[in-house]
């Protein structure tokens, strides 16, 4: 009894595993490059995320912190982005677009598989807010 008990439980254990990898990030490396807190505008910070994507990378499907207003930048190769219910888009070099609180960020990932890609967003957020984005669950 207790050795099948303890191999459904190995075997829940590792069904469970697939699922939960596939929230993790793959060949994609997120970075804070500069946090400011705004003088004129108490209680909102900003803060740059420099996002590097390796051939192939990409985010699982996230939200971001409940104040956060966010200009993304595509500043080296190409990124598929689909936010809400908008089509999946390819932005190149020099392209960008904006994220409002509540948006929902389906895709967002390296267009590319031989070449690297890079975003650089800028978030207006509550200087509070610790957690910039939450993977879907």
């Amino acid at each position: 009894m207790f050795k099948s008990m303890t191999i459904a439980a190995l075997a829940l254990t590792f069904a469970a595993v697939p699922a939960f990898a596939a929230q993790r990030a793959h060949n994609a490396k997120i970075t804070v490059v500069f946090d400011h807190e705004l003088p004129n505008v108490p209680g909102k910070s900003m803060r740059g995320v420099l996002v590097e994507y390796g051939p192939g990378g990409y985010n699982p499907a996230h939200t971001h912190a409940k104040s956060a207003f966010i200009y993304a930048t595509v500043v080296e190769g190409e990124i598929k982005s689909k936010v809400n219910d908008g089509a999946e888009k390819v932005f190149k070099t020099g392209e960008n677009w904006i994220e409002v609180p509540g948006d929902h960020h389906l895709v967002s990932a390296n267009a590319s598989k031989t070449k690297p890609a890079k975003i650089l967003a800028v978030f207006v957020v509550d200087t509070k807010e610790t957690e910039l984005t939450t993977p879907d669950p």
